[in-house]
């Protein structure tokens, strides 16, 4: 499935693939010119035919208790930031926030704190 053109390379496309990471099932929003191998399942390495290294985790938010989807990916690739709702359990209380996140090419996303 492709969501959208990737941001730092002009001939790829941002796909889902399926990853399997400590045991859990994640997505793995990643350009099509982006290819890594792995040995242990955990540390994943560029392989030598990789033209762009652009990738986005599906959990890069999880400790935040928010899992990105497909729309929200997708309209994140096209507006380049989206505002998204976060969790804290600070002193053991819940508390619901929102935060705009944006590309970046190194982490794959980044939260504004302001």
């Amino acid at each position: 499935m492709i969501l959208g053109k990737c941001p730092y390379c002009d001939s790829g496309d941002i796909e889902v693939r399926d990853k399997e990471v400590s045991g859990k099932k994640v997505k793995l929003y990643a350009c099509s010119n982006a290819h890594w191998q792995t040995q242990d399942g955990e540390m994943f390495e560029l392989t030598k035919e990789a033209t762009c290294d652009f990738k986005i985790w599906q959990n890069s938010l999880a400790r935040y208790g928010k899992w990105l989807s497909y729309k929200e990916v997708r309209e994140l690739l096209k507006e380049e930031s989206i505002e998204v709702e976060l969790l804290s359990k600070k002193y053991g209380k819940k508390i619901y926030y929102n935060k705009y996140i944006m590309i970046n090419q190194e982490y794959g996303i980044s939260v504004l704190w302001e």
